[in-house]
């Protein structure tokens, strides 16, 4: 099967190119902290010669709790992202949930991600597809990865085959997921770019009542098997203080570790790369 790679500005991303990081606080805080923390994850993936995708999301329409922070909203979210965007130089990423707010964020995002519960509304991946924008699609905690073939032929049914496929985990009994690597084989199988979220993957949902928990300590390990399993890039929701966060802080990475870890990852990326090639050839 052939395998597409997938253009997200000048980052490309798929089997013959090297890992890349999509990262980023799980909500927007507002402008002033989503532009430094956009700015100091610029610095750290230079260092690390990695290619960013910044993350964050203007909406979360999932929260346990109704009176849960959610974010500020399509208008003011996509405006801060679109700062980030040019005053940074760094492609952006959020969710999307309707089919009428994917026709607007695709002005601004770069990928437009449908996120887990999602993923089977058929007419919002035919729409978000539609806008030609890189889509990812993030495999819903209740699907097997062979399931995903059916949202990929929603999505491709619009002519757009730039999409991501991400494993976040798997529901294992009552608030906890399970990460099962064998995923990303089967979704990479399908013929596109592989992405394994290390911090959702970790989250219990609704496990704290009006929130989800989550166990934050495991997230360089599953991020290291992740990638030694074969990723094309690792998603990973980052904080400069996850206690005080008001949105998955205990299963999001605390961004002063996040540099320690990429070396890591880079170079288990480098040696399964190059055994790929090899067993090409």
């Amino acid at each position: 099967m052939e395998r597409v790679t997938v253009r997200v500005g000048d980052i490309r991303i798929g089997e013959e190119h090297p890992l890349v990081l999509i990262a980023g606080p799980c909500v927007i805080e507002g402008e002033a902290f989503t532009l430094r923390v956009a700015e100091r994850l610029k610095r750290m993936a230079e260092t690390a010669g990695i290619g960013l995708i910044f993350k964050s999301s203007y909406d979360k329409a999932n929260r346990s709790a109704l009176t849960a922070y959610r974010g500020p909203g399509l208008e003011t979210g996509l405006r801060i992202l679109e700062r980030v965007k040019r005053d940074l130089e760094l492609p952006v990423l959020s969710d999307v949930h309707s089919v009428e707010e994917a026709k607007i964020a695709a002005g601004v995002l770069d990928v437009l991600q449908i996120p887990a519960f999602l993923c089977r509304q058929t007419d919002l991946v035919v729409a978000a597809a539609a806008t030609g924008r890189v889509l990812n699609i993030k495999k819903g905690q209740f699907l097997a990865p062979w399931d995903m073939q059916n949202v990929v032929e929603k999505a491709i049914s619009t002519g757009n085959r730039q999409l991501l496929l991400t494993e976040r985990g798997v529901t294992f009994g009552y608030n906890n997921l399970v990460a099962d690597m064998r995923s990303l084989i089967i979704l990479r199988d399908l013929g596109y770019p592989v992405v394994f979220d290390a911090t959702h993957s970790l989250q219990r949902p609704g496990g704290a009542g009006t929130s989800s928990g989550g166990d934050r300590a495991f997230i360089p390990h599953l991020a290291r098997a992740g990638v030694a399993t074969g990723c094309d890039a690792i998603f990973m929701e980052v904080h400069p203080s996850p206690e005080t966060a008001p949105c998955d802080g205990p299963n999001m990475l605390r961004l002063e570790d996040l540099p320690a870890l990429l070396p890591q990852l880079i170079a288990i990326d480098r040696i399964v790369r190059r055994k790929e090639i090899l067993s090409a050839q």
